[in-house]
């Protein structure tokens, strides 16, 4: 069967570079859930069509869709880690192109018949068990192709992942448009068209990915005159012996406090942007519209794709555990920064800090494939990539809904101006990235006694 593995070994005269393209063109697709934010407003008024009725969905409940998503990601990603280790990646492109897709169509027809739990269980659920599989499905095999660059490598793929949603929200936003009348938000029909769209991208990376044959290895390269340092191991451990490791828990913190800290805003960028720079803003020039909220999300979109690729580069030189600490110091302060940035109603500074906070967000997913092979070494690297993945579970749940509940517990208990309600969740983040910083500076090499003789 072409699927199987043993049919997807290189030839000879196979490039490396291709393994990227193919890795590109399903990440690309897959980061369009880092765009959803721009659904939210119009699924909040597909009865009302212009306005929001009672019986329409309300942000708080399409926030779980996101949240879902994320979460079987991760669930999936822990559960499957061995078996995309063992098929490898064409098969597991191939299935992550028939979840992701079928996701995007159920969903349409739940739109269309005013379902929410059919948007729960084709975006949360099925979408979320494929963008786990097309999330790892490349990584284990970049880091074979090019063992000279790995972090360089992960990065170009996974920058796919931050880019998908710098043209997903404009396109989504065209599509809804166009697909608007004065009975139809649009959304159904939008949903529809990108789930077959993004069934054909992602078969055809399934179509050209290819493993390396045994024993291959870069010309030129010589991997016992290769940069070392402490935390960089010649050693394998395996999967279950891994997450036995201090060093697997305390990276499993750093992950999930990072990601954390930047999902949540990822999640409502659109809406943020837009209720922080309101009318009620006394100190904005302007409120904010829903296309430039629209754009503010592509903006994140890009520095969450160029974070990937240059964080992710600049570790193979920095080193990992150097690399992630910047990620925290900075962040914190960013983090700080931002409530200051409203109140003075610097839109630009507002955005300057957030993309740089989504940079390092983006670039610690990059980053983390390169430190797990750092500590751990390549024999089962996709597997106990799979299972840390699920700190981004975590993070999912909290950075979300953090930010969610906090927002409506403000405004409708509170009566904190729609302004000001993200204060104090920029706070609770910087805290959070406290916290990561301290839990990577514990980072230290595995001992030998796990590793796999």
């Amino acid at each position: 069967m072409y699927l199987n593995k043993e049919n997807s070994i290189a030839k000879s005269n196979y490039k490396r570079w291709f393994a990227p393209i193919a890795a590109l063109s399903i990440h690309l697709c897959i980061g369009q859930i880092y765009a959803f934010s721009v659904f939210n407003k119009p699924l909040t008024k597909i009865i009302g069509i212009t306005e929001q009725l009672p019986e329409d969905w309300t942000l708080s409940e399409l926030g779980w869709i996101f949240t879902l998503a994320i979460f079987f990601l991760g669930a999936s990603t822990a559960v499957l880690g061995k078996w995309v280790e063992k098929v490898g990646p064409r098969k597991t492109m191939f299935f992550a192109a028939i979840f992701f897709s079928s996701g995007f169509l159920l969903s349409s027809l739940g739109i269309y018949i005013h379902e929410l739990w059919m948007l729960y269980l084709g975006s949360g659920v099925l979408g979320g068990i494929g963008l786990g599989l097309g999330y790892i499905s490349p990584v284990s095999t970049l880091m074979k192709w090019f063992p000279d660059r790995p972090g360089m490598a992960i990065g170009m793929a996974i920058m796919g992942f931050g880019g998908g949603a710098m043209i997903a929200s404009p396109l989504s936003v065209y599509l809804i448009a166009l697909y608007g009348t004065e009975t139809s938000t649009g959304v159904s029909e939008t949903f529809l068209t990108l789930g077959l769209l993004y069934l054909v991208m992602m078969l055809f990376g399934s179509l050209i990915i290819k493993i390396p044959r045994e024993g291959w290895k870069p010309e030129g390269f010589d991997p016992t005159t290769a940069r070392k340092s402490k935390l960089i191991t010649t050693q394998n451990v395996l999967v279950d012996t891994a997450v036995k490791t201090p060093q697997f828990w305390l990276l499993f913190m750093v992950l999930g406090l990072n990601v954390s800290a930047g999902i949540g805003v990822l999640s409502q960028a659109s809406v943020m942007i837009q209720e922080m720079f309101s009318s009620e803003n006394k100190g904005a020039t302007e409120a904010v519209t829903a296309i430039d909220a629209a754009i503010f999300v592509g903006l994140l979109s890009l520095f969450n794709m160029i974070g990937r690729i240059v964080w992710s580069t600049l570790s193979d030189y920095l080193g990992r555990k150097t690399t992630y600490s910047i990620f925290f110091i900075l962040g914190i302060f960013l983090y700080i920064l931002i409530p200051f940035t409203v109140q003075i109603g610097s839109m630009f500074l507002f955005t300057v800090a957030f993309s740089i906070i989504i940079s390092m967000y983006g670039g610690g997913f990059a980053t983390i494939p390169a430190y797990l092979r750092d500590l751990f070494g390549t024999k089962q690297i996709g597997a106990i990539h799979g299972k840390l993945l699920l700190a981004w579970s975590m993070a999912a749940i909290i950075g979300p809904i953090t930010i969610n509940y906090l927002r409506e517990y403000q405004m409708e208990v509170l009566n904190v101006p729609s302004a000001d309600v993200y204060n104090l969740t920029m706070y609770l983040m910087a805290g959070l990235l406290f916290i990561g910083l301290l839990c990577n500076l514990f980072i230290k090499p595995v001992d030998s006694k796990y590793h796999n003789d």
